[in-house]
């Protein structure tokens, strides 16, 4: 599919594997360290990816590393997180929110049928030919999420 391509070449390198890593990516983000920010750190930043708040409590819980951390924290940690900037959220839908460790403009294409999600570059989509505009408007951003079906016949 032309103009689809990964976008993460684009973004810092703010991927961290260990611990101490953890802490310091917090830190220098104003962030304090706390046991359950840095466990749900270490799911969300292991690798480029778009997860839900309930797969990174189901990730956190699961892993045996720190006590049960509740929906509450993650929710909370997630928002606290994208507000201080390393961490985008992408609205697939009214009922469905992401995190996304990519935190460069982008847009995503949604596959409907396996719930895929990839990066498109924002320089693939021409803008200069939206209508419905008027004059005195000018874009301030644009998150575009385009739904896509499998080929039946391939």
């Amino acid at each position: 599919m032309h103009g689809i391509e990964a976008t993460h070449h684009l973004r810092p390198a703010t991927l961290v594997s260990d611990q101490e890593s953890i802490c310091s990516f917090l830190s220098e983000h104003g962030i304090k360290p706390t046991r359950q920010r840095v466990a749900i750190a270490t799911h969300m930043f292991e690798k480029d990816q778009h997860l839900s708040a309930d797969a990174i409590l189901d990730r956190v819980n699961s892993d045996g590393s720190i006590t049960t951390v509740s929906k509450a924290t993650v929710y909370n940690t997630l928002k606290l997180f994208v507000s201080e900037g390393i961490l985008r959220e992408v609205a697939i839908d009214p009922q469905r929110i992401l995190f996304d460790t990519n935190t460069h403009h982008h847009h995503h294409v949604l596959n409907m049928d396996t719930g895929e999600i990839r990066d498109i570059n924002p320089v693939d989509i021409d803008l200069t030919k939206l209508t419905g505009l008027n004059s005195s408007e000018t874009i301030d951003s644009v998150d575009l999420v385009i739904k896509v079906r499998s080929n039946k016949d391939q």
